[in-house]
């Protein structure tokens, strides 16, 4: 890359930085249109663990009953208006476990009261009047009442496809008494509708074409795979058995949170210093470049924060422990710049060797802590998912900086 196109790429990229100091600066008056997603640990909630019941269920249900019972337990929370709620599954030695995240709630009792229940699942018909006629409400929709058939008839629901158009279906199948109560209700509902509710929620309103006898049945419909497969993990949410129970809780104040967020944010902007003081002092100019490198990289690294990521105390110490690494690429790209220029090389070509070099070094130690990051992401829950999302993200932010940002400087203002 020649001169010029460095000089227009840190144009670009000190515009991006403009941007993104607007973008995430408290004071800025951009910044109000995306405010942060904080977790409860900094705006103050409630942490509940719930220990799910499987005993009563086969083990290769037990993945989608987990996910349904995430998904119903989700859509209870959201009644709350609790913001950016977090509910993850974890398998611990003694079970399964749901892990959920009320940040910023206040009715903390009703929360539970209402999450504790376990998904309840209806089939309900069309109500009629004494004459017959089906009921309407004021809006000209039809009113359900329940039947006998519940959720805890239903044996199994499955993912098929229909063997000439190859679309997802919903294969039903009840036990003997859940398939003989069937037979009754579709007997008197046929060219109707059967509506089926999760938690007082419509999921599906299938058309009854007959009667049906041996107790399955088959949802069809101009469904997606995606569609079809969350229908499926509702349907055995509610089916089957899996009671959840409130194992831990733990809250923290707002106040609480707030402290630890001014303590943490005065840990990182202190650090920062350090570290930019430490290349200047040791490293001269070319530290200094190293240093205006680091500050785009924090910004850049908080925009991206900012748009994706729901910053908790763990992310944060995952950001500023970035942070330190951002600066290890340019200590190796130096060392190696010394080197070359003891051998005799120009600066200009002591500095494309130094990266050139450098880089094998820097790729694999990145690469490492990147696959340490995947790996905590997907094996664990909580907090830890989030210090190993801001770490990943802080790696990869880095990297473009270190290789690119200071590259650049160096080509531009050395001499």
């Amino acid at each position: 890359m020649s001169r010029s196109n460095s000089f227009f790429f840190l144009m670009l990229v000190s515009m991006m930085t403009f941007a993104g100091v607007l973008f995430v600066y408290p004071g800025s008056p951009y910044a109000s249109f995306m405010p942060w997603k904080l977790g409860l640990d900094l705006v103050g909630g409630t942490y509940l663990v719930y220990e799910v019941d499987m005993s009563a269920i086969d083990s290769s249900d037990r993945s989608t009953v987990m996910n349904g019972l995430r998904d119903v337990i989700e859509k209870r929370v959201n009644l709350f208006g609790v913001s950016e709620p977090r509910i993850t599954v974890s398998q611990a030695k003694d079970g399964y476990r749901l892990n959920v995240e009320l940040a910023g709630i206040k009715d903390v009792k009703e929360a539970i009261k209402q999450i504790g229940e376990t998904p309840f699942l209806v089939f309900s018909e069309i109500a009629a009047d004494s004459k017959g006629e089906p009921v309407k409400d004021k809006d000209g929709q039809l009113l359900f009442k329940t039947t006998e058939l519940t959720g805890r008839y239903v044996k199994r629901a499955q993912l098929v496809y229909d063997n000439v158009s190859n679309l997802p279906q919903v294969s039903l199948e009840f036990n003997s008494e859940g398939g003989d109560i069937f037979e009754r209700v579709t007997g008197r509902n046929v060219g109707k509708p059967v509506a089926i509710f999760l938690d007082g929620n419509i999921i599906s309103a299938p058309r009854v074409t007959e009667k049906i006898i041996g107790g399955k049945a088959q949802i069809t419909g101009d469904f997606t795979l995606d569609e079809a497969k969350k229908l499926v993990e509702r349907f055995n949410a509610g089916a089957l058995p899996a009671p959840i129970k409130l194992v831990n809780q733990q809250t923290v104040s707002a106040t609480l949170g707030q402290d630890s967020l001014q303590k943490t944010i005065k840990a990182g902007i202190w650090g920062t210093l350090a570290i930019a003081l430490f290349m200047i002092l040791y490293y001269h100019v070319s530290g200094l470049f190293a240093a205006v490198a680091l500050f785009i990289y924090v910004v850049l690294a908080l925009s991206v924060f900012k748009l994706f990521v729901t910053m908790t105390l763990a992310g944060i110490a995952g950001f500023i422990l970035s942070i330190g690494m951002a600066v290890d690429a340019n200590i190796l790209i130096f060392e190696r710049f010394k080197e070359e220029l003891k051998k005799g090389a120009s600066k200009l070509m002591a500095l494309e060797q130094g990266f050139k070099r450098a880089w094998p070094s820097i790729r694999d130690s990145n690469l490492t802590t990147i696959l340490t990051t995947l790996i905590l992401y997907n094996l664990t829950s909580g907090f830890v998912k989030g210090f190993a999302l801001t770490l990943l993200f802080g790696v990869l932010i880095s990297m473009f900086t270190a290789i690119t940002v200071t590259r650049n400087l160096l080509r531009v203002f050395i001499k």
